[in-house]
């Protein structure tokens, strides 16, 4: 696990933002793959308090399972998964997107410590 304090002086906030988004997207990954199994709970990861509980010192693992809600499905079906499809495959490209986009962020930076360390 890394360090959030040297993380943050590092990469800002994207390397924990990136630790983050990736554990949402396996929860997102867990409920579309649970999306015919009976009685499956659809959760989600409430982001911004993950992010702000790993930013104050907690493990990501902790941060992400103390952040982690259940969906409240808008249609419930007959066989008590919460799973509704296209919230899903909605949460899970905007989700996609933020990673790309931190992960391009976190590219640029190592690329341009390299570029320094070598005196280009």
């Amino acid at each position: 696990m890394s360090d959030p304090a040297s993380n943050r002086s590092l990469f800002g906030i994207h390397g924990m933002a990136l630790e983050l988004r990736s554990q949402r997207m396996g929860l997102l990954s867990s409920n579309i793959a649970n999306a015919a199994t009976p009685n499956y709970k659809a959760r989600d990861l409430d982001f911004a308090a993950a992010l702000k509980a790993r930013m104050n010192g907690t493990g990501a693992d902790q941060a992400s399972t103390a952040a982690t809600v259940y969906r409240v499905p808008v249609l419930p079906s007959m066989d008590g998964n919460t799973v509704e499809m296209g919230t899903e495959q909605i949460a899970f490209s905007q989700n996609a997107v933020a990673y790309s986009s931190s992960l391009t962020f976190l590219t640029d930076k190592v690329n341009s410590i390299r570029r320094s360390l070598k005196g280009e």
